[in-house]
C-alpha cells in the first residue's frame, strides 16, 4: 500500500516565521508569536489565555496545556475562577475575555475556548481577530453561520487551529483508516452510531422539559449576561449552569453535539464522507424547540464521492441502544475470562459499527480506543497478520498535537478547523434535524435547507443586543 505521506516539521520557530505564509499579504493580521524572541516566552513556551475553565473539558485542557506559560484565564464565574487559581497562581484573571484581550492582547500567542456552546462563535472570533492562534472545544460553534464565518476568518488570518475532539488524535482512529484503505471491510455502505445520551450522561438530567428552567439568584460576582452572550435571554437556573446547558437548544447541542462530534468522527475521517444531501429523523415523541428529546434517530445520506459509494450513516440516541448479538457477548466473556478479567460481556453505552462487504468494524466506547472487527474468529486471525502501519501517530495528544504547530515544530493538527468545519456542519445539521423532527434536505453551496425555507432560520439567528458585532454578514 502506498504510505500516506508525512508533512516534515519545520527545523525550528524563527525559521517557520520566516517560511510561514502568515507573513504573505498586508490584509491578514499576523499573529505575534513570542517564541524566539526576547521577553516572557523566550524560553520556547507559548504564552496562552483560556476562556471557560469550569468543569468538563474547561480546567482539564487548561491543565493540559500547563507546560506552557498560561498567563491568563476568564471565566464569568468567580467560583470557577478561584478554584483553577489554585493551580495557575500566576496567571491574570477575567470575568470578560474583551477585557482580558484589552489589557493583555500583545501578551497572548494562542487562546483555548471552553464555554458553553452558545458563547464559542464571539470569544474565537474576538481571538481571531487579534491573530491568536486557536483550540476550541468541539462542537465548534452552534449554529452553520457562525461555523462558516470563524473558519473562513481563521483562514484568511492563517492560524493554527484545532478543535478539541481528542479522538481524531487516537491510535484507534489511525487503524480504523489503515484497515479501511486496506480493503479489510471492503464497500462500506451503511454505518451505524449511538450513545446512551440524553437519556443518561454527564451534562444531562433524564425527563423531559417543555419550558425553559425557572430563574434563580444570580450567584454573588457571576456575570450571567455574559453567560448568555448572543443567545436569548433567560434566568440563572443550576439546570443551566455550570454543568447541564448541553441539553437546552439555545444554549448548547444536545447528544448528537456532545458524543456525534467523537464518534461519528470515525466515519467522516474512515470515509471521506464530506457533506451529507439529506438528513432524516426520528423522533420518540414530539419535537420539542426548547429541550433535547430522549429517543431520536438521524439517519444521513451521503452520495458517492472520490470513487467511493454512497453512505448511510444512522444515529441513534437513548435511552435505547443497539444490543450486541448473543454470539458476540459469548466471544467477549470468553476474551475477558482469558485476560483474568471476570466482567461480563456488556451493552455499551457509545460505539459504532461501520458494515462492510467483507467484514463490520466495531468501536466501543464514545471514542475509537479499541477498534475490532466485529466476527470474533476473524478479529483473532487478524491480530496476527495486521495490515502495515501508514499514517503517523501522534504523541501526548491533541492538545500536544496543536502546541507543537503552533510552535512550527509539527504537522498542522488533525482537527483543524478546514476538517473539523464539515464535521460541525453534519452534527449542526442531525441536531437541527432532532429539535423541529423535520427532514433536511441541505445545499452546502448555498448554505440552504431547500426542502423545509421555515429551517433556514437556524442557520443564522438572530443575535442577542449588544453581541450582533460577527453577525452583520
Amino acid at each position: 500500500m502506498k504510505k500516506v505521506p508525512f508533512s516534515a516539521p519545520a527545523s525550528n520557530r524563527r525559521q517557520f516565521l520566516k517560511t510561514s505564509s502568515l507573513l504573505a499579504g498586508s490584509a491578514f493580521v499576523v499573529p505575534r508569536i513570542s517564541i524566539g524572541q526576547s521577553g516572557q516566552s523566550a524560553n520556547n513556551k507559548l504564552n496562552i489565555a483560556f476562556i471557560g475553565v469550569g468543569p468538563g473539558q474547561g480546567r482539564g485542557n487548561l491543565t493540559q496545556m500547563a507546560k506552557e506559560n498560561i498567563v491568563a484565564f476568564c471565566d464569568v464565574d468567580p467560583a470557577q475562577i478561584a478554584k483553577t487559581k489554585e493551580k495557575f497562581p500566576n496567571a491574570y484573571t477575567f470575568s470578560d475575555y474583551r477585557k482580558m484581550f484589552d489589557k493583555m492582547g500583545n501578551q497572548i500567542d494562542a487562546v483555548g475556548i471552553a464555554t458553553p456552546d452558545n458563547t464559542h462563535f464571539v470569544a474565537a472570533m474576538a481571538a481571531a481577530d487579534l491573530g491568536k492562534h486557536l483550540f476550541v472545544q468541539k462542537p465548534l460553534v452552534h449554529n452553520i453561520y457562525e461555523l462558516r464565518t470563524l473558519c473562513e476568518k481563521t483562514r484568511r488570518n492563517k492560524l493554527v487551529t484545532q478543535m478539541g475532539n481528542q479522538g481524531r488524535a487516537f491510535d484507534g482512529m489511525r487503524h480504523i483508516k489503515e484497515w479501511f484503505d486496506a480493503d479489510v471491510l471492503g464497500e462500506v455502505r451503511e454505518v451505524i452510531a449511538w450513545t446512551n445520551r440524553p437519556n443518561k450522561g454527564y451534562g444531562f438530567r433524564s425527563g423531559e422539559r417543555k419550558k425553559l428552567p425557572d430563574a434563580r439568584p444570580i450567584p454573588q460576582g457571576m456575570d450571567w449576561d455574559k453567560w448568555i452572550g448572543p443567545a436569548p435571554m433567560t434566568g440563572f437556573s443550576e439546570d443551566l449552569h455550570p454543568g447541564y446547558w448541553r441539553g437546552w437548544w439555545d444554549y448548547g447541542c444536545g447528544g448528537l453535539g456532545d458524543i456525534g462530534c467523537h464518534t461519528i468522527d470515525i466515519p467522516y475521517y474512515a470515509l471521506q464522507l464530506g457533506h451529507p444531501t439529506k438528513i432524516e429523523v426520528e423522533l420518540a415523541g414530539e419535537p420539542n424547540l426548547i429541550y433535547t428529546p430522549s429517543g431520536s434517530v438521524v439517519t444521513y445520506h451521503f452520495p458517492a464521492r472520490n470513487g467511493l459509494p454512497p453512505v448511510k450513516v444512522k444515529w441513534v440516541e437513548g435511552p435505547k441502544v443497539p444490543k450486541m448479538t448473543k454470539d458476540f457477548e459469548a466471544a467477549q466473556a470468553v476474551a475477558l475470562a482469558k485476560s483474568g478479567n471476570k466482567e461480563e460481556a456488556k451493552t455499551y453505552a457509545d460505539g459504532i459499527f461501520m458494515v462492510g462487504k467483507k467484514q463490520t468494524l466495531f468501536s466501543p466506547g464514545m471514542r475509537p480506543n479499541s477498534p475490532r472487527l466485529y466476527d470474533e474468529d476473524v478479529w483473532q486471525e487478524f491480530r496476527r497478520n495486521r495490515p502495515s502501519q501508514t499514517l503517523p501517530r501522534i504523541k501526548g495528544g491533541h492538545i500536544q498535537e496543536w502546541i507543537r504547530a503552533v510552535k512550527g515544530v509539527g504537522p498542522r493538527p488533525g482537527s483543524h478547523f478546514d476538517y473539523a468545519e464539515g464535521l460541525t456542519e453534519l452534527i449542526l445539521l442531525g441536531a437541527l434535524a432532532i429539535r423541529t423532527g423535520k427532514n433536511i434536505e441541505w445545499d452546502p453551496k448555498k448554505m440552504k435547507i431547500t426542502n423545509e425555507s421555515s429551517l433556514n432560520k437556524y442557520i443564522k439567528p438572530q443575535a442577542r443586543k449588544g453581541w450582533r458585532e460577527y453577525y452583520r454578514g
